[in-house]
């Protein structure tokens, strides 16, 4: 995937979390839309970090083609 492609995506993502938070003023959200909200939240920082990895490869001369989307499970914990 290239760089404008997951720009794309983390654009539709980020339009979508905007959507179901707007639904939760007021009256919270179903638990569809909480599991939704939280995957979309997992999905962007899949797609940030693989654009991060990306942007990394191509500074230090590597093919960024080369970089994966890392696990949910490794990129949430970046942030503890």
């Amino acid at each position: 995937m290239a760089d404008g492609e997951i720009l794309g995506r983390i654009d539709e993502l980020i339009a979508e979390e905007h959507e179901l938070r707007s639904r939760s003023v007021g009256v919270g959200l179903s638990g569809g839309d909480k599991d939704r909200l939280t995957a979309v939240e997992q999905q962007l920082d899949q797609c940030w970090d693989l654009l991060r990895q990306r942007r990394a490869k191509t500074e230090f001369h590597e093919n960024p083609d080369e970089a994966a989307a890392r696990p949910v499970s490794e990129v949430e914990s970046y942030r503890q």
